[in-house]
This record gives structure tokens, C-alpha cells and sequence, in this order.
């Protein structure tokens, strides 16, 4: 199967409030070798506040802020149509399942484009920054790192790349972060073969549940604490083995004394669960986790201290108590129901709302169809949607693209909540000019400290920027 390694840069690190300002991917074959390739950089959508640091990170000026060929909505139409030229394929990027297949599924949601592009069938996803942790866990040699000062190896891209040999000046833009990615991922394949084939088989959530459900043990790789660990275990009855609320596999940690845990009650299963080591191991299914054959996690201490007869047992009494898993399954339901409950009340604004309500089959059917029309009827087929929420991300992109196909109501009634929003005193969860002036003289007295005249000229323009899309709004 085909890699698309992909990687972006945004206005924000907030994946809910902020915008994909360029996207860039590379599709490679089975063997890495170089198919296909692009790179897109858009304008910033209008009424949008940008963090400081995240432009300077990805080294975004104002001008190709303002003066990019693409609009945002541009954008994200030629994204959409290189993802499905690409298809089917393995989506992957460095750290992209905690951020870049968040925001680009957001971005397609506010957008009105199928969010799940990157994952729904036939493709599939992976995570770099996974699989490298993986394959570090399994061979420390595999790679030269840098180490921090708490003596873990450091996982950062750049760092990886450079430590490895590979040219990183480039680093944070978009399609040389992917290139970056793809030399480091080309790297393991090539050092190990074998467990590269057992990382990409996680790549789905179904073909991640069948293995959990067939295997009676498995090593399952975990990063915490800035180290990579890994954890032998056993999978719950495979009819009790996924959890009722989050839908993650669930598996018992072969270092405990299983027989001690069989028998106890729902309420002490909760206590036990408390406790560290965690006696039970979350495998995110459908966020690519490593699952490795069992000869690896056996090596590694505690386990190769513990009689493999006595492990294969514990793993033998978990596989089979179907009785257990149940009532793991109930404490695991009762304890994200307290959660739930004990969660803020607060209202959740549509641009947050993506996995609280699934947009219907109808309305997702009228997306290509809304794409192709004209600005009026565009308008005029919002109308056509169900979801209240489409009804509103389609009269921002309109005001964005096309602010003289609104009626005056609308176009003001869009233009006060971008005003409400931006000149807020308050601390939102967006960035408001506010945000802005106080991030901003923050990074101009480290950077007159730093004398960095280059980063304060870059901040004097932003500040500029800032103050002209300030001084727009102030009057609605």
C-alpha cells in the first residue's frame, strides 16, 4: 500500500480555534520510493487573531500571511482533491495523530468537507513519531540521539534528523518536515524490516482489534515520562476486551499477580485501577498503537525475571475469565460516568462540537454538491442542511470568500461575532488581540534581551497586522 507522509503548519496550536496556514505531502511507494508530491500555502482566513510564536516556529510572515495565491477554502478544496487522487493509502506524519489529523479534521468540518479523509476506508494512518518510539524501544542503536538533561533520548524531528546525518536547516515548513519524516521512517524500514511490518498493522482500528482479540500475549509499546517503554501483556476475553465508552482494548500487565485480581468486586477492581504500576493497559485502537509479537516485552525487565511458565499461566487465566473481563468492563463504564459527570458544563461552541455530534448522512451527501455551486446559490442552498452547525460554517466561508453574497443582516451579524470574539477582555479558548499584545511584549523583551533584531522587526510587523484587523472590527 501506498505512504502519504504529510505534515502543516498553523496559525495556532490550538486545533479547534486555528487554521492550517500551509500543507505539504509526499506519496511514496511500499518501498519509499517518490510517486508524487505538493505544497500549499494559504492567506489567514479573515477575522482570525494568529499566535506569535506559532508563525515564528514555522517562520510565516505577514506577508505570506496576506499575500499567499490560495485563500484558505482554496486550500483545503486542493487538499481534499490530492488526498483522494492519493487513495487508498497509509496517512502518516511525525506526531500527526495528536495534531495534524486533529486540526485537518477540523478544518474539513468547519469547511464542510468529510472530516475522516485520512482514515476512513480504503486508508488507513500511522503516526512517525510512534513508530520511531517503537522501534527505539526495541533497538536503542537503531538511531543516534540527542539526550535532554533528565537522560532520555529526545524524539524531536529535527533532532532526529540531524543526529542521523540528514540536512534539518529547513525544519517547520511544511514539506521539508515531511521529507524529514519520510528519510527517518525510510531509516527504520531499512534497520527493521520485520517489526516495520508489525507497526504498519495497527494502522486501522479493526485490523488493531483483531489482533488483540487473537492474541493470548502481546508487547505493547507506551511513552511516558519521555521514555519509551515495553509492557507485556495479556488482552481480556476477547468478548469483554474493549472499553463501553472510549472503544479501547483493554489488556492486563503481566507483572501483577493475576489471580489476586479474578475474583475481586467491581468497586475494588476501581481501587486496583488507582493504583501504580497500572495493572491494566489501554491499546488505543484507533490511534495506531504498537503491538508487538511477545519476544520482545518477555526481554525486558520485570519480565525476564518472572518464569515465562508462570507468565504464559497469568496470560491463560486473563484470556479466558470471561467473568473478569465483565467486570473489568462495568468499573471501566462506572468510571467514565463519574468522569462525564464531574466534567465542566460548559457550553461547547460548534467549532468544538466535531466528535459530539456526527454530522447526518444527508447532509455529508450535499457536501461535493454545495462545493461546486456558485456564491449565491451556495447561500441558498445552506437552507438544505440539517445541521445548525453547517448552517453557520457556511456563512463564515461565504463572508470569507464572498462578502457581497450575503444579505446586510447576515454580513453583520458575522461581523459582530468576529468583534465579540477578537476584543474580548476575557481569556478564551481563541486567541483574541489581547492574547496577542500580551504574547507578543512578552517576546519582544526576550528578544531585546536575546538582541535579536530579526525576530523583533518579524514582531513589530505582526503587531501591525494585528492592530489594522483590530482597528476593522472596532466599529461593529
Amino acid at each position: 500500500m501506498n505512504l502519504v507522509i504529510w505534515d502543516i503548519e498553523s496559525s495556532n496550536a490550538n486545533t479547534d480555534f486555528g487554521s492550517i496556514i500551509e500543507i505539504g505531502g509526499i506519496l511514496v511507494d511500499e518501498n519509499f520510493k517518490e510517486k508524487d508530491r505538493f505544497n500549499l500555502r494559504s492567506r489567514l482566513p479573515e477575522g482570525e487573531i494568529p499566535q506569535c510564536m506559532a508563525l515564528i516556529v514555522n517562520k510565516t510572515s505577514v506577508d505570506l500571511l496576506t499575500k499567499a495565491n490560495l485563500s484558505h477554502y482554496q486550500m483545503l478544496g486542493e487538499v481534499e482533491k490530492i488526498f483522494k487522487k492519493w487513495s487508498p493509502a497509509i496517512f502518516l506524519g511525525w506526531s500527526n495523530i495528536g495534531f495534524d489529523d486533529e486540526m485537518i479534521r477540523k478544518e474539513f468540518f468547519k469547511g464542510i468537507r468529510y472530516p475522516y479523509i485520512t482514515n476512513s476506508t480504503p486508508n488507513k494512518r500511522h503516526d512517525g513519531l510512534n513508530i520511531a518510539r517503537g522501534a527505539y524501544a526495541v533497538d536503542k542503536n537503531i538511531f543516534k540521539t540527542e539526550i535532554n538533561e533528565k537522560g532520555n533520548a529526545v524524539m524531536k524531528l529535527e533532532s532526529l534528523a540531524r543526529m542521523n546525518g540528514f540536512e534539518s536547516s529547513g525544519a517547520h515548513s511544511a514539506l521539508f518536515d515531511a521529507e524529514l519524516t519520510m528519510k527517518i521512517l525510510g531509516l527504520i524500514k531499512k534497520k527493521q524490516p520485520q517489526t516495520w511490518e508489525s507497526f504498519l498493522k495497527t494502522s486501522n482500528k479493526l485490523d488493531t482489534e483483531t489482533i488483540f482479540k487473537k492474541e493470548k500475549i502481546i508487547t505493547l509499546n507506551e511513552y511516558f515520562y519521555g521514555k519509551s517503554r515495553l509492557y507485556l501483556c495479556a488482552p481480556l476475553h476477547s468478548n469483554h476486551c474493549i472499553h463501553p465508552v472510549y472503544q479501547w482494548g483493554q489488556a492486563v500487565d503481566l507483572r501483577v499477580d493475576v489471580e489476586a485480581l479474578l475474583n475481586l468486586s467491581i468497586s475494588e477492581l476501581k481501587k486496583e485501577m488507582k493504583k501504580t504500576p497500572k495493572f491494566l493497559r489501554t491499546i488505543r485502537s484507533n490511534k495506531a498503537p504498537i503491538i508487538l509479537d511477545q519476544s520482545y516485552g518477555i526481554k525486558e525487565e520485570p519480565y525476564n525475571s518472572i518464569d515465562p511458565i508462570l507468565l504464559k499461566k497469568r496470560a491463560d487465566l486473563v484470556k479466558n475469565h470471561e467473568k473478569f473481563a465483565q467486570n473489568i468492563m462495568t468499573a471501566l463504564r462506572e468510571v467514565a460516568e463519574e468522569k462525564e459527570q464531574s466534567n465542566s458544563q460548559e457550553d461547547i461552541l460548534a467549532e468544538e462540537s466535531i466528535y459530539k455530534k456526527f454530522t447526518s448522512n444527508k447532509d455529508t451527501n450535499l457536501f461535493s454538491t454545495w462545493h461546486a455551486a456558485s456564491w449565491k446559490d451556495k447561500l441558498i442552498m445552506l437552507d438544505k442542511f440539517e445541521d445548525d452547525r453547517l448552517v453557520g460554517f457556511g456563512r463564515k466561508i461565504i463572508y470569507q470568500e464572498s462578502p457581497e453574497t450575503l444579505t446586510k443582516s447576515m454580513l453583520k451579524e458575522i461581523q459582530r461575532e468576529i468583534a465579540r470574539r477578537i476584543l474580548s477582555e476575557k481569556k478564551e479558548k481563541w486567541w483574541t488581540c489581547k492574547e496577542f499584545y500580551f504574547e507578543c511584549d512578552n517576546l519582544r523583551d526576550k528578544y531585546t534581551n536575546d538582541k535579536d533584531e530579526g525576530k523583533l522587526k518579524f514582531l513589530d510587523q505582526l503587531n501591525n497586522f494585528v492592530m489594522s484587523i483590530e482597528k476593522k472590527y472596532e466599529s461593529f
